[in-house]
């Protein structure tokens, strides 16, 4: 069976199909992953056969971004290799490119809030697309695959085959201490996943949150990109700070400050780490709402800290707190038992391969 998966945005989109998509290629398949210029490198890096649909060049162009430019560029695909089975993310483009060559669509996201006012406004600015391609009606996705553990999702969330998260990120040599914890101390990672800068929005230096936290005893290490290891590096002392690979320390953290992407969110519940998020959009407050309820996080909201207290000493005091009460810990452990026994990507990939046939 061909099945093309679809990325667009950040690489965390990458990350998060990469599991599926692998399970396919493992079991047989031949997979593409349909995605941008700016996404093919780290398709590359964690082996996966990539084909670039919108090149960088068109990225500055008036009309790069809309539903018609990609959707030429999915049918053009599909003249040289046509896909039995499309899986695709939050965006309804290749739904309407499934509907158009007849073939099942299958919906993969990390869902944990209602989004059923987006998706109406969303298909309505499709209408267009689809009167030039001639599809009359989009049928429901054959399949919705959710990433989020049951317990963080609404009431009223649609109905859904829920699937284990299964952590996939850039990997490189793994040094000891990454793998091993620290002697005597609890371990903080901070972290703002491809967004390095994330603390530099609530107005303070990075060395003030880093200071709390060692002087609490505890060892940091603060992930980043390449580009901005060595500022903060400098800003950091003798802190470890660049390339991290998550999925192989989160097992070592005793808590976890980040931005509320999807991607360190659910790498985190995976590992049972407790979460302080810093959410810096809309999403990434509503996934820290929903850990908050469940007991496995806290929050400090971004530009709304106390007037009299420096931001670094705020979230120095919050990380203080989750590591002093035990309940932060035994709320993460049972959301991670909860995602470990969801079904596999292979699991779920049997029920995939069923689709076409249906």
């Amino acid at each position: 069976m061909k099945m093309l998966f679809t990325a667009g945005g950040s690489q965390a989109i990458v990350f998060a199909i990469a599991p599926l998509a692998s399970a396919a290629r493992n079991a047989g398949h031949e997979i593409l992953l349909a995605a941008d210029e700016s996404l093919m490198e780290v398709a590359e890096a964690i082996g996966l056969p990539a084909v670039c649909i919108i090149p960088e060049r068109m990225r500055f162009g008036q009309d790069v971004l809309t539903a018609a430019v990609r959707l030429d560029a999915l049918l053009e695909l599909a003249e040289d290799w046509a896909p039995d089975l499309i899986v695709g993310g939050l965006s309804h483009v290749p739904r309407v490119f499934a509907a158009r060559l007849g073939v099942p669509y299958v919906r993969q996201a990390w869902h944990f809030a209602s989004m059923d006012r987006r998706d109406r406004t969303v298909l309505e600015g499709l209408a267009p697309e689809m009167r030039r391609l001639g599809v009359a009606e989009l049928p429901e996705p054959a399949m919705f695959i959710n990433l989020c553990p049951p317990s963080l999702r609404p009431p009223g969330s649609p109905a859904a085959r829920s699937m284990r998260w299964a952590p996939r990120v850039r990997q490189a040599r793994v040094e000891p201490w990454m793998y091993t914890r620290p002697d005597g101390r609890p371990r903080v990672l901070i972290t703002a996943g491809t967004r390095n800068l994330v603390l530099d929005t609530l107005g303070t230096p990075l060395r003030a949150l880093v200071d709390e936290l060692t002087g609490a005893g505890a060892e940091v290490l603060v992930a980043a990109l390449p580009e901005a290891a060595e500022r903060l590096a400098r800003e950091t002392g003798d802190v470890r700070a660049g390339w991290i690979p998550l999925d192989v320390v989160a097992p070592t953290c005793d808590l976890a400050v980040h931005h509320g992407g999807a991607t360190t969110v659910a790498t985190m519940i995976n590992a049972g780490v407790p979460q302080l998020l810093i959410p810096d959009m809309g999403m990434s407050r509503n996934i820290a709402e929903s850990l908050c309820g469940f007991g496995a996080a806290l929050m400090v909201e971004e530009r709304r800290t106390d007037a009299d207290r420096n931001p670094g000493e705020l979230i120095g005091a919050r990380c203080r707190e989750m590591l002093s009460d035990p309940g932060y810990a035994e709320r993460s452990r049972l959301l991670a038992e909860e995602s470990a026994s969801l079904p596999t990507p292979a699991e779920v990939l049997r029920e995939l391969e069923a689709l076409p046939a249906a």
